[in-house]
């Protein structure tokens, strides 16, 4: 039985482990930028209906913002 990996169940320690293993040295092989970068290169119309389906969810608007509050909200 030894020889069986061991069912843990959410947020089990080992896949903590690995994961956490798995950022440090990404961060430390400096692709973070480069990562970064060709995550912004995305469709536009995409990005701007996927952060609008995020707002809509969202209990309030981000307060880096800029808003003009002379006008009332929804």
């Amino acid at each position: 039985m030894a020889d069986k990996p061991r069912m843990q169940g959410e947020g089990d320690r080992e896949s903590a482990k690995r994961y956490n293993k798995d950022t440090k040295e990404f961060v430390r092989s400096g692709r973070v930028e480069e990562a970064a970068r060709k995550a912004g290169e995305g469709d536009e119309k995409e990005m701007e209906r996927a952060e609008k389906s995020g707002e809509d969810r969202a209990k309030e608007l981000d307060p880096a913002v800029a808003r003009d509050y002379s006008k009332p909200t929804k």
